[in-house]
């Protein structure tokens, strides 16, 4: 079965773990997928902190990462493409994912562009993975997670495994990049699967 292309639309927002969406970025950029980027104010805030990014372009965010097209929305034009039901993707992920946004997409306040792409996910019936990393948990933020886990959408918290035996901090990275490319259908070579103990992982 060959490679086919996939349209993802993805999510920045503030909450700490800049690592797993540039990772994820660049894997799905390196398999020639084309990836429209919508990040938060805070999400911004988050990338200069976390990463030294100051500025979004291609270069800054996947520096030497080839194939794939990448366009960059800015988080106040509510009127984007990705706001639209009849954009067509192959789905959509928010990575990582604030208890802000997480409460906004939960409540259909999309009062900006990530959170109102997310909702036009989630009323078309399209894959939406919220990554969130907050914790612990409030009862608010459970029931934000199951409101919107009955709406359709998938909370895959970035809960990294260490049954790989991870040897760096790449390793954990690699892991949640591998689950999120696994949720959006995304064929990689990221080695984040239990093979079982016969086969020495």
């Amino acid at each position: 079965m060959g490679h086919r292309t996939r349209r993802i639309v993805m999510g920045i927002s503030g909450a700490s773990g800049a690592c797993y969406a540039l990772r994820t970025l660049g894997v799905l950029l390196g398999g020639g997928h084309e990836v429209h980027l919508v990040v938060s104010d805070y999400g911004r805030r988050l990338l200069a902190q976390e990463a030294s990014i100051s500025g979004l372009t291609r270069e800054s965010l996947v520096p030497g990462t080839l194939g794939g097209e990448l366009v960059i929305h800015p988080n106040k034009d509510v009127g984007a493409v990705i706001a639209s039901g009849s954009f067509m993707h192959d789905g959509m992920v928010v990575l990582p994912c604030s208890s802000t946004s997480l409460g906004a997409i939960a409540t259909g306040s999309g009062s900006n562009l990530l959170t109102r792409a997310a909702m036009v996910t989630l009323k078309e019936r399209r894959v939406l993975v919220l990554c969130h990393r907050e914790t612990p948990l409030s009862l608010v933020d459970i029931e934000n997670m199951r409101r919107l886990t009955l709406a359709g959408g998938i909370v895959c918290p970035t809960n990294p495994g260490f049954y790989l035996d991870p040897q760096r901090v790449e390793d954990l990275v690699d892991f949640m990049a591998g689950k999120v490319l696994d949720l959006l259908g995304i064929e990689h070579e990221l080695a984040t699967r239990w093979k079982g103990p016969e086969s020495g992982r």
